[in-house]
């Protein structure tokens, strides 16, 4: 038996692979969440980007050394080009937990969200703010 030969049907193969993969690379960028921590002597300050979240679908969970958020994003969007409508939705639900480098007091957590980006003030514990450390260099040698 002959089978006839379809270019055709090749590259409509590849391109539903490479669209595939810009779909996995777009949920995939967005389940971690960027994060930047800075540690002052008083309290740690952590800021997350949660672009397209909505403040009422962020959960934030923390404990005295660690601060987990979970949060969806449900976004629209839409393009008119010569009549013809293209609408986008990404929906996804996505979590991140980060380790503190020092233990927090959980219960005096200040939050802050605007524009996307989500601001947590995790002041120290007293021992924290306290804690000297001796550093030994032992006998200087000549």
């Amino acid at each position: 038996m002959l089978a006839r030969y379809n270019p055709w049907q090749e590259l409509t193969t590849i391109q539903r692979q490479l669209d595939s993969l810009f779909e996995d690379f777009q949920t995939s960028t967005f389940k971690t969440p960027a994060a930047e921590l800075h540690e002052t002597e008083d309290a740690i300050h952590l800021k997350l980007e949660l672009p397209g979240v909505d403040a009422k679908d962020v959960d934030i969970q923390v404990t005295e050394n660690v601060v987990k958020v979970v949060a969806e994003r449900k976004s629209e969007t839409k393009t008119e080009d010569n009549g013809k409508t293209r609408s986008e939705f990404y929906y996804g639900k996505f979590q991140r937990v980060i380790p503190l480098p020092s233990r927090i007091q959980n219960t005096n957590v200040k939050a802050d969200y605007k524009d996307g980006i989500l601001n947590l003030t995790l002041p120290k514990t007293e021992q924290e703010k306290n804690k000297v450390v001796k550093v030994n260099l032992g006998e200087a040698t000549a």
